[in-house]
């Protein structure tokens, strides 16, 4: 009987523990879209990222060019000179293989860049969602537009705005249907 009042008085408190807990949910998208540094800084990953694609094409464009003409002028060669081209050509297609490796490859110089100009400024929106939750007593806030999936959020507990205030960004400037419908349900 001890037994059962004990798991039943466990059971309340957990119940009343999970009750008292809050929670909210933020956009990190509409955020960081509502930052004018997050929006230069996209702008000139995708400006680079444009140079350099353009680079990479001209490059594989060249041995295009050194194939056909070698396919051309292959039945006239002599054997040497056949295998010194096609030594040039392979050649040229691993170094604009390379290009592309080390440009846009895993850890490659777009990646850095990104790192270099984004990731301070994910940082920034991050701590000032901490300092926003300690303060205002969050046990959690999730981020509606990342992996994790919100299945239902009430609009009164979005605090998207609140971060990009805290920032010392104006919230809205780029209106979302979310944000639009959030006048409708207050």
């Amino acid at each position: 009987m001890k037994r059962i009042i004990l798991t039943i008085a466990l059971a309340l408190a957990a119940v009343f523990a999970v009750n008292a807990q809050k929670f909210a949910y933020v956009d990190t998208e509409y955020i960081l879209e509502n930052i004018s540094e997050y929006r230069d800084a996209q702008d000139q990953l995708d400006k680079l990222s444009v140079d350099w694609q353009k680079d990479i094409e001209a490059k594989f464009a060249e041995v295009d060019k050194l194939y056909k003409a070698f396919q051309t002028e292959a039945p006239l060669l002599p054997e040497d000179i056949k295998a010194k081209r096609e030594e040039d050509i392979v050649k040229k297609e691993r170094e604009a293989k390379d290009l592309q490796k080390k440009r846009f490859g895993k850890d490659g110089d777009l990646f850095k860049k990104r790192m270099e100009l984004i990731k301070p400024i994910q940082d920034k929106v991050y701590e000032a969602i901490e300092d926003i939750a300690v303060a205002q007593g969050y046990a959690m806030i999730f981020d509606k537009s990342g992996s994790v999936t919100l299945l239902y959020g009430n609009s009164k507990y979005d605090k998207s705005d609140e971060v990009l205030a805290k920032l010392g960004y104006k919230p809205g400037a780029i209106p979302t249907d979310d944000k639009n419908s959030k006048e409708d349900n207050e």
